[in-house]
């Protein structure tokens, strides 16, 4: 039996996913020259704050997530049961 591999087992379609990622992100960073900005803070003001803003928070986020895996997580066994 022939098995099929998902279009992301291959690394050539992961390097080229992630770098349509970053060309949009660039994209959406650089339309910021052309969009009127109305900060509502002064830290809004500064150039690209929402790319580093959610990107500095979903890198916490992970962190975090991590964190209370450590603290959360249990045995296989836990239940008695041996789960894979």
């Amino acid at each position: 039996m022939d098995e099929k591999t998902h279009w992301l087992d291959h690394p050539r379609n992961v390097k080229l996913l992630w770098r349509s990622f970053l060309a949009v992100l660039l994209l959406l960073a650089l339309a910021e020259f052309f969009v009127p900005m109305h900060p509502h803070f002064e830290i809004e003001s500064v150039f690209g704050f929402y790319a580093w803003y959610g990107s500095l928070a979903c890198a916490l986020l992970i962190l975090v997530t991590k964190g209370l895996a450590l603290v959360l997580q249990r045995p296989d066994k836990h239940y008695g049961k041996d789960h894979d």
